[in-house]
């Protein structure tokens, strides 16, 4: 199944980027370390085929509409929704398992090792040559998998069992080497491309930002972004409209709403609008102000919800970020 004077602006923007994308790692590794058993190992069974969006999606859902994801990660990769059974989900389960079997002299299980990876993104291979140590008097323990005429080499440097992925020596010509690389590398890409029909995902990306934190007060801005791109519209005079509803609940230390903001918004493009500018987003700030009728203490380890549904194609999505002081 194929399936630095001072530093140029340049520099400083380069920096401030890195910093940006450092912050919202962590706040994703912070998430996945705090996963429940059945999520985080749904996360790790995945690695393989998930996407960057998609886990990230996964990430910021509450834990209690996890379940769902999962239900209609599945559902996309499904070949025949018709069928009962996913067949998709079923042969990627298989592998592993065969993975585990065929590879497991590593020191960890076999659908974890490169041999296990490419096994499951391609399946079996057409031909497999093994190479043991002692084959020749230059001999190095190796594995050659072929399919069709591709070859995918494996090295085992100390011929006990771990076997890595490689490339050819091609230290001489090496244009063929890279290219080599590149048609690997794409072969895998396009192995992860699982998703069958609609690739549109109703998603938005926010934050929280706190502008004033006093004994009595609390002040700041719920900032949200949604791409037009994941948005289904209808067609109104010419135009394509469509109606978000936002609530917003932030949630003190004992589960009770202390907060609550609810509002719609009219959204609205041109066919052309949304061909020129692709990555095109819809921008909400919701203010906000907290007083001093508010348990302050009790939002110490507070969470604000975020639900957005697009009225059109009726998606909804929910997220949660931590509301700490």
């Amino acid at each position: 199944m194929k399936r630095l004077h001072y530093p140029s602006a340049f520099v400083l923007f380069l920096v401030y980027g890195m910093l940006i994308f450092s912050n919202s790692s962590c706040h994703y590794y912070n998430i996945e370390k705090r996963l429940g058993p059945d999520d985080a190992e749904f996360l790790t069974k995945v690695r393989y085929i998930i996407t960057k969006k998609e886990e990230r999606m996964f990430l910021d859902l509450p834990a209690d509409e996890r379940e769902q994801f999962k239900e209609e990660f599945w559902r996309r990769r499904d070949p025949d929704p018709t069928t009962e059974e996913n067949e998709f989900k079923m042969e990627y389960f298989d592998r592993i398992e065969r993975a585990n079997e065929l590879f497991r002299s590593e020191g960890r299980p076999g659908w974890l090792t490169d041999r296990g990876r490419i096994y499951i993104l391609f399946g079996p291979p057409m031909d497999r040559i093994t190479y043991p140590m002692g084959y020749s008097a230059a001999s190095r323990c190796q594995e050659i998998w072929y399919y069709g005429t591709f070859p995918v080499v494996f090295f085992d440097a100390t011929c006990t069992g771990n076997y890595r992925l490689v490339t050819y020596d091609l230290t001489a010509i090496r244009s063929l080497n890279l290219m080599y690389m590149h048609e690997l590398t794409m072969a895998q890409a396009q192995s992860q491309q699982t998703i069958h029909g609609d690739s549109r995902f109703f998603d938005f990306s926010w934050d929280i930002s706190k502008t004033l934190v006093e004994t009595n007060q609390i002040e700041g801005v719920v900032l949200l972004d949604v791409s037009y791109a994941a948005l289904w519209f209808k067609e109104k005079e010419g135009k394509l409209v469509t109606t978000l509803d936002l609530l917003l609940e932030l949630h003190g230390d004992d589960g009770q709403v202390v907060w609550e903001y609810k509002d719609s918004y009219q959204v609205e493009s041109s066919e052309e609008e949304l061909k020129k500018e692709k990555k095109k987003k819809f921008h909400i700030e919701i203010p906000f102000v907290l007083e001093k009728e508010f348990p302050m203490v009790q939002l110490g380890k507070s969470k604000m919800y975020a639900t957005l549904i697009n009225r059109t194609g009726g998606d909804k999505i929910r997220k949660v970020l931590d509301f700490k002081l």
